[in-house]
């Protein structure tokens, strides 16, 4: 094969946004798959310059109109604005006809999220949503550790995504009262996480938050989901921002055992030392009582989602279906209602 006819084949990325997500997620990911980033939409100076430097040749625009008046130079646009711009610009693409990835969350609630969906619909643009937490090594060995059924009976789920930052960042995650906060950063991936593992949820409760921020940087959720061969899964799901002691991140209890997987991405935490002995190329370990196994850490990674969008392009299934962020959205929803209102709802 030439490399002309490579060349060809190499999918050609659109980029709304080239800051913390853009640049540092999207693009990264994207050439690490073998995607090639034509396009950006960012106005800052010092952005569009990173672009340039980044990618040689790219086509810099100011707004997402004049990427799509462009859209020859790119085969799918990857919208990773931010989040209260989600549902506007995934219009706007889904007008033009171009396939795109949209980042999470796909809207601000239920509602809109189910618009979003609707409005591709009617215009016929393919999209997908970047759920790539779906990739993580952590959540695919899990994935294999429920499969084998070394744990028994499961029936409960823990995650937390856990930080020590008593100064917050000043960014609009964590001063937009409409588009930021944890329950729409983080939530969608822990919510996603655990309805992937163990099926949709009947009811919520939550406790929301804000103890440094204008909006919440303390989440708990509990969500009780339908049940699965006789049995219901409780899954216990944390997202904050002020923790001294961070984790254990993921903690998995069945009849016969648990899985473990005490600290995540090099955050900070107390419980690292018990993870000392780990093997290499492991993750986690099957706990009972005093007794741990290490667990063979399962194969793949982020940038898997974007080689299934390379895929995706070419004619296969899309990496994710947009209707489950909706139903993500609406579990979201109801935690809200149910942190106003004190009481576990129904979803």
């Amino acid at each position: 094969m030439s490399g002309s006819s490579t060349q060809e084949q190499v999918a050609r990325v659109g980029l709304v946004g080239y800051g913390g997500a853009g640049r540092g997620i999207h693009a990264r990911l994207a050439r690490e798959a073998g995607l090639q980033v034509t396009a950006v939409v960012a106005r800052d100076p010092g952005r569009r310059a990173e672009a340039e430097q980044d990618w040689p040749g790219v086509h810099l625009h100011d707004d997402l109109a004049g990427l799509l008046a462009d859209r020859g130079t790119c085969d799918v646009v990857v919208v990773a604005s931010p989040s209260a711009l989600h549902a506007e610009h995934a219009a706007q693409v889904s007008a033009a006809g171009v396939p795109f990835v949209l980042d999470k969350p796909i809207a601000l609630d239920g509602t809109q999220a189910a618009e979003v969906v609707a409005v591709a619909a009617a215009a016929g643009t393919p999209f997908t949503v970047f759920q790539n937490r779906r990739w993580d090594p952590e959540q695919l060995t899990l994935e294999a550790v429920l499969a084998s059924g070394e744990l028994g009976e499961v029936h409960t789920f823990e995650r937390r995504w856990e930080r020590w930052r008593p100064v917050p960042q000043q960014r609009w995650k964590e001063n937009d009262p409409v588009g930021g906060g944890l329950l729409l950063d983080l939530g969608p991936h822990l919510v996603d996480s655990a309805t992937q593992l163990f099926g949709p949820v009947r009811s919520v409760y939550a406790e929301l938050r804000a103890l440094t921020t204008p909006t919440e940087d303390d989440v708990f959720l509990t969500l009780h989901h339908e049940g699965h061969q006789g049995r219901e899964v409780v899954s216990r799901l944390w997202a904050a921002s002020v923790v001294g002691a961070p984790g254990p991140r993921t903690r998995v209890l069945g009849t016969a055992g648990a899985y473990v997987v005490t600290t995540f991405e090099n955050d900070a935490s107390p419980f690292e030392v018990f993870d000392d002995a780990a093997p290499e190329g492991t993750e986690g370990w099957i706990t009972r009582g005093r007794e741990r196994t290490p667990v063979p850490r399962a194969p793949g990674g982020h940038a898997d989602f974007y080689r299934a969008v390379a895929a995706w392009l070419a004619g296969g299934p899309a990496p994710v279906d947009p209707a489950d962020s909706v139903r993500t959205a609406h579990v979201l929803d109801v935690a809200r209602e149910s942190a106003r209102s004190g009481r576990r709802l129904d979803v």
